[in-house]
């Protein structure tokens, strides 16, 4: 029965995987051929030369795992919790920095206020912009169909971005903009103290965890926030660009999917 039951569950992740990368516009999978000691050229004189597993990041190498102890103290660790009504009405018709000058519509993120998961993006973009929503142009479409590929619906989690206002000509928001802003970010995580975050990309991930490293050096592990674990991603609109995102984007997800107990359909 074990047995029957590990295959079953190898089964339904194999198809899930499939549905994701059909959503995505992959047609079909390539298969790769694995290395024998037969396709493996011998050195003279020695013995065969064999391929090495990927190095993969120790848990143990702590130099690589970045700790932000408390979400909120950056600003005032005396400070209350507030709600996300609370939280949008503090922000008000904001006026804080100069983004103001050019939106339509604030935008300060949508979904379920007790997310177990919260996905973080940069800033708003032009369909943002317009709709007062995030994450609902091209990219957004494809976060939809990511989060959809996991096993959960938008409604299931929280989204949002570092800064409320769309960048001129949807510029990367500047240091000056993102510092000003963020406190609201910490605010809502707060708010709704969700299990995982995923930030989308180096801009917003840098912004969290108060770090320089890129994206490569982020990715691929958990770091701590306050008291949620924290994931770094490609930004799906890094996935319209480059399909070959794709399959460690979804690798990403699957770390993410395990760690909420949501690795097979229907759990």
């Amino acid at each position: 029965m074990k047995r029957q039951s590990e295959l079953k569950g190898i089964i339904e992740d194999l198809k899930r995987r499939l549905e994701f990368e059909k959503s995505m516009g992959v047609a079909r999978v390539p298969v790769e051929k694995k290395a024998t000691e037969e396709t493996i050229p011998k050195a003279p004189g020695k013995e065969p030369v064999k391929t090495q597993p990927k190095a993969q990041t120790s848990p143990e190498k702590k130099d690589d795992v970045i700790r932000i102890e408390e979400q909120i103290g950056i600003f005032d660790a005396s400070a209350k919790k507030m709600t996300l009504e609370e939280i949008r009405a503090e922000i008000g018709d904001c006026t804080r920095c100069k983004l103001h000058e050019g939106r339509t519509n604030l935008v300060f993120g949508e979904g379920n206020p007790k997310a177990r998961l919260v996905f973080v993006g940069e800033g708003p973009g032009r369909d943002e912009d317009l709709q007062g929503k995030p994450f609902v142009g091209r990219s957004g479409q494809l976060l939809t169909k990511i989060i959809e590929a996991m096993g959960l619906k938008r409604e299931d989690v929280y989204i949002c971005n570092v800064v409320k206002c769309c960048p001129p000509e949807n510029r990367t928001p500047e240091p000056d903009e993102m510092a000003t802003c963020e406190q609201f970010l910490f605010k809502q995580v707060r708010a709704i103290d969700p299990v995982v975050i995923v930030c989308l990309g180096s801009t917003a991930a840098q912004s969290v965890l108060k770090s320089k490293l890129s994206l490569g050096s982020l990715r691929g592990k958990f770091h701590q926030f306050g008291r949620a674990k924290l994931m770094v991603t490609y930004h799906p609109a890094a996935l319209l660009r480059n399909p070959n995102f794709k399959k460690p984007l979804w690798e990403d997800m699957q770390v993410v999917m395990k760690e909420l107990g949501i690795s097979k359909p229907g759990d």
